[in-house]
């Protein structure tokens, strides 16, 4: 049975958790921030200490969140042996990836950058991946057995990650374009007109990716922050123009004022 240790049991943790363990995998948590046993959602087997949970572990998934990334890969890479791999899933820079990956290959251990393509409620542990780096095949043949959307992006530690970021630009932007729209039509009284015509141009489930996209901005606002943060800064550094990215972070930055 494949063992499984997650690090981080917030939301998306906590589904992947339950999802494979129902899949069959052996599955173990650790959160040094929150205790599952005793709040609502999926139940998880947390471990006190991260020496427990990752013990004897197949793969290891960081789930943690950007700005602890490199803080957990650091404490938990050197604990690994090498036939384990070690995964973030988190959304960040290609270059924290890179620089994870680093510490990796001096701990002797193989680090694949996933990234995660849609919100893992809609899916759960079925949500679409990207994996690169020197684990990427490793992490997709672990995972393969347990139903999931797995592509492997050629390249090493950080491919997946700026594409995903590239994503980004598109899909926050699209959430920002959505949200300023709304807004004008409120003014006016006519945002359910609005709101159903979005939704037909966007097609079939058009109307639950504008409640997704309107909805998930406010609920995950710091998270959306940072990733439209680290996708502005991919596309400056390629040259092109960033105009509309420069605005959706501001939307961003003015749904994190409102909520302080």
């Amino acid at each position: 049975m494949t063992r499984i240790a997650i690090i981080g049991l917030g939301e998306a943790g906590r589904l992947y958790a339950a999802g494979l363990a129902g899949a069959g995998a052996e599955v173990r948590g650790f959160d040094p921030y929150q205790d599952t046993r005793t709040t609502p959602g999926p139940v998880v087997d947390q471990r006190d200490e991260l020496s427990e949970s990752i013990n004897g572990a197949d793969l290891v998934l960081s789930l943690v969140g950007a700005s602890a990334a490199v803080e957990v890969a650091t404490e938990t890479l050197p604990l690994l042996g090498a036939q384990t791999i070690y995964a973030d899933l988190n959304t960040t820079a290609p270059e924290i990836k890179q620089h994870i990956a680093q510490r990796a290959e001096r701990s002797g251990v193989l680090m694949a950058d996933v990234a995660v393509l849609a919100p893992v409620p809609r899916d759960g542990h079925r949500t679409a991946l990207l994996a690169s780096g020197g684990g990427a095949e490793g992490f997709v043949a672990l995972m393969e057995p347990f139903g999931m959307s797995l592509t492997v992006v050629p390249g090493a530690a950080g491919e997946a990650a700026r594409m995903k970021l590239l994503r980004s630009i598109f899909m926050k932007g699209l959430a920002a374009l959505v949200i300023e729209s709304l807004g004008a039509a409120r003014v006016s009284g006519s945002e359910v007109w609005l709101r159903d015509r979005i939704a037909q141009e966007l097609g079939e489930g058009g109307a639950a990716l504008v409640e997704r996209l309107v909805s998930g901005s406010y609920e995950h606002a710091p998270r959306r922050e940072q990733e439209v943060r680290a996708s502005l800064a991919e596309l400056e550094a390629s040259g092109q123009p960033a105009d509309m990215t420069r605005a959706t972070l501001a939307w961003f930055e003015r749904i994190l004022a409102e909520r302080d």
